[in-house]
């Protein structure tokens, strides 16, 4: 099994008098991971899984005293597929607020857990996300030699954690992730009953990974509206599908302001709903390849070592653009990726003109590990 960079950082975290919230995507080993960390401690546990529709109606509008006797003497509580239990942040805090205990609890849409936490748990809380296996994580546990080895391989099969551990059945791992767990949330919660509406909004922005997508684009491919294509990619952001990324824009009027990129957070995920699983030298997206996998990495890392900054990309009307810029306390720093780095990378003239601070890199294939991995 591959240690978890949110291990030691939750661990680090109990019994501060606060709960610990896990969100992320369904198959990314939240409950492995918190079920690790229960093992690992001394205290005495209960786990409640929300799966289960027993344990759901109990913790469904539960009084006090029998929250108080659903606890016991338990000193950990951990509640799995928390989003399974309507109005769970007002039970959540009765626990919190009565019960001497540390809760636990994991969720996989971000829209029900979230939503419904926030504001009963507000600064009762920490809250973090796991996501698939990060570039970290796959090179601490693997080595350097053997984690660069599998690159070529991450960029098409992706990084969840059961496609790593089954070589040479990836395709039928991911097949079964994106049939039976992509829309699970969806179809549950927010009374969406077209998946196959879905699964072609989603194959229309894999073919846009690394550009800015249209929402009319999108809309007149799948023959719908543009406020329904932008409800449905708002609820795939919040089940952790795909993630947008801002345009940046501050001094100048050609500078695209409204538009985003979207990206997956998984390149298996993407490839396997385009049901695209060649080698990379018979592909024409290798570039969109290498742009998600970067950005979703950074991310990663970002997020685990509470890198706190704003991510963008920055286009103008005239075509001139840069792939990724993060804003660190004002400081911009702005990279290009490139696949391969055969000639030197022109930065926008305007750009340097109207940021003259900004620290520019390129992140190739020579340099992308230190991109990934360092503070």
């Amino acid at each position: 099994m591959i240690p978890r960079q949110l291990k030691e950082i939750i661990q680090g975290k109990l019994f501060q008098k606060k709960a610990v919230i896990v969100i992320g995507p369904r198959q990314t080993g939240k409950t492995t991971l918190l079920k690790e960390i229960l093992s690992q401690s001394s205290e005495k546990a209960v786990v409640l899984n929300c799966d289960d529709p027993v344990t759901r109606d109990m913790l469904t509008n539960a009084s006090l005293a029998t929250l108080k006797q659903i606890v016991g003497d338990n000193k950990i509580v951990f509640v799995d597929e928390a989003q399974r239990v309507a109005s769970i942040g007002i039970t959540l805090k009765l626990i919190h607020d009565n019960i001497d205990t540390q809760l636990l609890v994991s969720g996989s849409s971000s829209f029900e857990i979230s939503n419904s936490i926030n504001e009963p748990l507000t600064g009762r809380k920490w809250e973090f996300q796991l996501f698939p296996i990060s570039w970290k994580e796959l090179s601490d546990h693997e080595g350097y030699v053997n984690s660069m080895s599998q690159l070529e391989t991450r960029l098409i099969y992706g990084m969840y954690p059961d496609v790593i551990n089954h070589l040479g059945n990836e395709k039928e791992t991911l097949q079964e992730l994106t049939n039976s767990f992509l829309y699970k949330d969806l179809l549950q919660f927010e009374g969406v009953r077209k998946p196959e509406l879905l699964d072609k909004i989603l194959k229309a922005i894999a073919f846009q990974v690394g550009s800015e997508v249209s929402l009319n684009e999108v809309a007149n491919l799948v023959q719908i509206d543009k406020n329904t294509v932008n409800k449905y990619i708002d609820l795939l952001e919040k089940v952790f599908i795909i993630f947008r990324l801002p345009s940046f824009r501050r001094n100048m009027r050609n500078e695209i302001g409204t538009k985003k990129k979207i990206y997956f957070y998984d390149n298996g995920i993407r490839n396997a709903l385009i049901g695209n699983f060649n080698p990379l030298e018979f592909r024409a997206d290798v570039g969109a390849l290498w742009e998600n996998f970067i950005v979703s990495e950074r991310m990663k890392k970002n997020s685990y070592q509470r890198n706190f900054c704003a991510s963008y990309f920055w286009r103008t009307l005239q075509q001139q653009e840069i792939d990724y810029i993060e804003d660190v306390n004002g400081k911009l720093h702005a990279f290009e990726f490139k696949w391969k780095q055969t000639k030197k990378v022109k930065i926008p003239k305007q750009f340097i003109e109207n940021y003259p601070d900004t620290v520019f890199n390129i992140i190739s294939r020579q340099n992308f590990h230190g991109f990934l991995t360092e503070k």
